[in-house]
């Protein structure tokens, strides 16, 4: 059986911002140490648009632009490489297929609150 997670304070939990944003363009990212891609994602009016750099290479270009993905818009930026990442997208880790992203199973407003 496997250990019980550590508890979270539920303050710090819903500081966390993880909003619905839709990926614009996915562009290669051949300076990345582990491979990526390199995505722009819109997060509606109130967020804007954000960049990431995600270790999702197991998703064809194809099946990443235009999808609905959630992200965490309140973390501070990570520099990797040249690239000034602004958003984490989020995903459950698969021993066998990686990343699996998570999206809204309906199609939900850009930069709607997840809550």
């Amino acid at each position: 059986m496997a250990p019980a997670p550590d508890t979270v304070d539920p303050d710090v939990f819903f500081a966390v911002d993880m909003r619905v944003g839709r990926i614009l363009e996915v562009e290669d990212f051949p300076e990345a140490r582990t491979p990526a891609w390199k995505l722009e994602i819109d997060f509606g009016p109130e967020v804007g648009r954000k960049l990431s750099s995600a270790q999702i290479t197991h998703y064809p270009r194809d099946q990443l632009e235009g999808r609905l993905v959630i992200g965490v818009v309140n973390l501070p930026p990570r520099q990797i490489g040249p690239v000034r990442s602004e958003v984490l997208v989020l995903g459950a880790i698969d021993p066998e297929k990686g990343v699996v992203l998570l999206q809204p199973d309906q199609d939900a407003e850009l930069g709607s609150r997840i809550a």
